[in-house]
């Protein structure tokens, strides 16, 4: 069935009385402004909700509002979401940002076809502003929202298709209860995140639509949403070396472009290498190697590819200030890691080992 013979509005009523006695009590929500929103729903993305409240209320403590985000310089921006990944996401909202205060005076505009044209902002972010903050009787479709619909619809269409999605937010926006766009749109998110679970583990019996759903009435919570497989990741090899001169660590920029782009890292080279590889390598950078010692493997996922990484712990002969000018790399103190260089989670596993960093999240390509 699809979600336009199923009959939208009778799910409106039952959703909202339930959202009424079991949202969860949300830094976002406490305080309701086109900012707050905007900053919560762009770490939302791909980023569980636990996970992002911390990093929000960090955030936004240091940059309240659009004219701080759109001056903040980037490796503190950087440093701030550091830990969230996807670091394009924080860079597409400086520039956003950059542009409100340009264009719109530092207001983030109220309408959906405005805010899609801020650099991004997609479809549903827009829906979420508009909504939320402004009361625009727009929808806002997640995934969760494509879950909840599809399975009380008992729609069985690819939910990754884009016509599928298109159509639902045309269905729901003709279903919005005048004046409540923003509590519909949370209720919607909400039941999908804390009720109908994914990988048909959904608590059905707390569900205020158990007696409207589809999907349940003809058990078919294992099968709805249709969602098609993404294509396979490649798989990178890599060889990470903490190169370390006493009690500092060698560290390079990343290019101004591209995955990871402007943050530092360790120093890293493709494929793996073995001991004796490791040693001739470190003299090949200039370095005189002490001792050098096998650190455990580890495996970062990004959106496209994935890091398969061996690392070793290298001590080496300390370097005079001749040697080191001109290098493309620097050392640096652990200590000034938090505040001064941004370093990716992907190095997590081998941060660890210089107690300096604790966040856990996949990155993009």
């Amino acid at each position: 069935m699809k979600i336009e013979e199923y009959g939208l509005e009778k799910l409106a009523a039952p959703l909202l009385l339930w959202f009424a006695g079991h949202a969860r009590a949300l830094p976002w929500r406490e305080d309701v402004t086109p900012y707050r929103v905007w900053i919560s729903e762009i770490m939302l993305q791909q980023t569980r909700v636990e996970a992002v409240k911390p990093y929000f209320e960090r955030f936004v403590e240091a940059l309240p509002d659009v004219a701080a985000l759109a001056g903040c310089k980037e490796e503190r921006l950087l440093k701030l979401w550091e830990g969230l990944g996807y670091y394009n996401r924080v860079r597409n909202m400086q520039t956003a940002a950059r542009c409100i205060m340009e264009e719109y005076g530092g207001r983030i505009p109220m309408y959906y076809e405005e805010l899609l044209k801020l650099k991004g902002i997609g479809h549903y972010t827009a829906g979420a502003i508009a909504s939320i903050a402004y009361g625009m009787p727009v929808s806002a479709v997640d995934g969760n929202v494509l879950r909840v619909i599809s399975r009380a619809a008992g729609d069985d269409r690819d939910i990754m298709q884009q016509s599928v999605r298109a159509n639902m937010e045309k269905q729901l926006n003709e279903v919005i209860p005048e004046g409540q766009a923003g509590n519909f749109n949370q209720a919607l998110m909400e039941l999908g995140a804390t009720v109908c679970l994914p990988n048909g583990e959904p608590k059905c019996e707390e569900c205020p639509w158990k007696e409207l759903c589809i999907a349940k009435r003809d058990n078919l919570i294992c099968r709805i949403p249709v969602k098609s497989k993404p294509k396979k990741r490649k798989t990178e090899e890599r060889t990470v070396l903490l190169i370390r001169d006493g009690d500092k660590v060698a560290l390079k920029k990343r290019p101004s472009k591209g995955l990871l782009a402007g943050m530092y890292e360790f120093l890293n080279v493709a494929g793996y290498l073995e001991r004796e590889d490791v040693i001739s390598c470190v003299k090949e950078m200039g370095f005189t190697p002490l001792r050098v010692e096998r650190l455990t493997d580890a495996k970062h996922i990004f959106s496209h590819v994935e890091w398969h990484m061996r690392g070793y712990m290298i001590r080496v002969e300390a370097l005079d200030d001749a040697v080191r000018e001109g290098q493309e790399f620097l050392f640096a103190e652990a200590a000034d890691f938090k505040e001064n260089y941004p370093l990716p989670s992907a190095f997590a596993a081998y941060a660890k080992h210089l107690n300096v960093f604790s966040g856990k999240k996949r990155e993009p390509v």
